[in-house]
């Protein structure tokens, strides 16, 4: 009974509230990602796909609040305590997880258009938009900067690594499929064409690299076995850019047409 008190109680093990502060890591994202998927993938499932909608919307406000609340943590860890949060860059695991912040960020942007719409009016996508390219700004960041520390500052090895190290890679190819979601419902052709051309920049930047690092975890494994159990579980994050790779090409290859052959490129528009 004692533990069960306890578990109801987390913040009964700090010394002070104040270290709910200055524990946050970006870790907490990854619930961001895992909620915000879901919603989204609620209104998809064949057959119950429209009845599990409203619950996917609620679970797509619940997960507003939640990136809003870890946001907050988060910032006020790097005004409070920010010789203590800049550490973070210098970590070899957890720093990769900063790249979770823009992907929790694009379920909320994905949403925006699976549930805002419909319940907020087309002025939502205005919305989406802006934080669609702070999404951008965010993966781009995180992924070309953790890698650099990566480079200079971390002591890396083979037998090491885990599937940790896609998590700021990814992050491109993820805001690519959310802007191939996105350009369609974009007003103005313009604002359309420099949308797909930029995920497919992101997408070409992110994919490759992406499958580079899946080929070196398979060598890893081959040489040095399965990851430690308290790893065990980031070995499903190899799927991510698989599926969003996949769901990148679809999207932005569905939108190309339509969007190409208005400005005048309908020769390539095909191909894309």
């Amino acid at each position: 009974m004692p533990s069960v008190l306890n578990g109801l109680r987390p913040l009964s093990r700090l010394d002070h509230p104040r270290e709910m502060i200055r524990q946050f890591t970006p870790n907490w994202f990854a619930a961001t990602m895992g909620t915000g998927i879901l919603a989204l993938a609620l209104p998809q499932v064949p057959g119950i796909g429209p009845t599990l909608k409203p619950v996917g919307e609620v679970l797509w406000f619940f997960n507003i609040a939640l990136f809003a609340l870890f946001t907050g943590l988060y910032s006020a860890r790097w005004i409070m305590f920010g010789h203590e949060a800049r550490r973070i860059f210098g970590h070899n695991t957890v720093s990769m997880f900063i790249g979770t912040i823009p992907m929790g960020l694009a379920t909320i942007i994905n949403g925006c258009l699976a549930f805002g719409i419909a319940r907020f009016g087309d002025g939502i996508v205005s919305v989406a938009h802006v934080l669609w390219w702070i999404d951008v700004a965010m993966a781009v960041t995180c992924g070309v900067v953790i890698p650099y520390f990566m480079f200079t500052r971390h002591e890396h090895s083979l037998d090491g690594m885990t599937a940790v190290w896609l998590l700021p890679v990814v992050a491109a190819e993820v805001a690519a499929a959310s802007g191939g979601l996105l350009a369609p419902h974009l007003a103005d052709p313009h604002a359309q064409f420099v949308t797909l051309l930029t995920s497919y920049v992101l997408w070409a930047y992110s994919v490759p690299v992406a499958f580079s690092i899946l080929a070196l975890l398979i060598l890893r494994m081959a040489l040095h076995k399965l990851p430690h159990e308290g790893m065990a579980a980031s070995s499903w994050l190899a799927l991510g850019p698989i599926g969003t790779g996949a769901l990148g090409m679809l999207v932005l290859g569905g939108d190309a047409p339509a969007i190409l052959s208005a400005h005048g490129l309908a020769s390539i528009a095909g191909v894309a």
